[in-house]
Order: C-alpha cells, then sequence, then structure tokens
C-alpha cells in the first residue's frame, strides 16, 4: 500500500471516536489544520508517550489552528479508557478493521523479535485547511513527535 499523493484532497472518512460519536475529516475542512496520526494500540508505553506529548502540546496546536485527529484499530472502549486513564485531550478514532488505516497506506507488514505480521505503521499526516494533504511523517519517533508536529506547523504557518 503506497501513501495518498501530496497536494491531493485527503482521502475522506468518517469513524466513531472514543464517545461513540462519528467524525468525518470533511468536519474540519476550512476551519482547521488537521494532524491525522495513526498508531498501533491504544494504553502501550510507545504510543502513550506519543499521546501524553500531543496532549501537553494543545495550547500551541490551538495557536497553530491545529486538531489532532489519532487512529487505531482499538474499540471504542479502549479508546475511552485511554483518554481517561491519561487526561487525553483530542479525538481518538476507532478503525477497527484497519479500512482507514489501509486508505492512508498506514497498514503493512511489521516486524518485531523475528516475527513478521501486518499491523498500523506509525505515520502522522497533516492535512491542510483546505483539505489537502501537505506532508508525511512516515518514521515518527514517539518520545519528540510533539515537537516534530509543531515544527512543521510552525513552517507551514510562516510560509
Amino acid at each position: 500500500m503506497s501513501f495518498p499523493k501530496l497536494g491531493n484532497l485527503a482521502p475522506a472518512f468518517t469513524l466513531q471516536d472514543q464517545n461513540g460519536n462519528k467524525v468525518s475529516l470533511k468536519d474540519f475542512r476550512g476551519s482547521k489544520n488537521v494532524v491525522l496520526y495513526f498508531y498501533p494500540k491504544a494504553m502501550t508505553p510507545g504510543c502513550t508517550t506519543q499521546a501524553c506529548g500531543l496532549r501537553d502540546a494543545q495550547a500551541d496546536l490551538d495557536k497553530l489552528d491545529a486538531v489532532v485527529l489519532a487512529v487505531s484499530p482499538d474499540p471504542v472502549a479502549r479508546l475511552a479508557k485511554f483518554v481517561d486513564k491519561h487526561e487525553l485531550n483530542f479525538t481518538l478514532l476507532s478503525d477497527e478493521d484497519h479500512a482507514i488505516a489501509d486508505k492512508y497506506g498506514a497498514w503493512g507488514l511489521k516486524k518485531f523479535m523475528g516475527r513478521e505480521y501486518m499491523g498500523i505503521l506509525r505515520t502522522t499526516f497533516f492535512i491542510n485547511k483546505e483539505g489537502r494533504l501537505t506532508h508525511i511523517f512516515d518514521k515518527v519517533k514517539t518520545k519528540t513527535h510533539d515537537q516534530d508536529v509543531l515544527a512543521y506547523l510552525a513552517e507551514l504557518e510562516s510560509a
């Protein structure tokens, strides 16, 4: 699977959030830059580090007119527990059949401890207010993800 092409409209989707509400990418068109990131599993160490970094960067994200949407194959109930446990202040979306991850090229072959399996490839997509894909981070570092996101958004804002 390959990533959507930069400059094109980002693939549309509607998924359930941690509260069971439907959230669509089009809801943000014309008003917010979207940081759409795919992560493997709620409440695991790397995913928690990544999420808490973005939680703590919320004020800076607001200044840059950006909203965070985090997508994983977790069921809605697990997402709600993740939000409660870590006081997350952004939207988590459930993609249990990984259809949206497939659309974005964020589902693929992974290797861990000599084992190969299919799963979420930790990837971040930047979508501007017009709904166009402007940038992709496909080598995400969980510890610095929030800083990398803010640096890119600040660069976008000053361009």
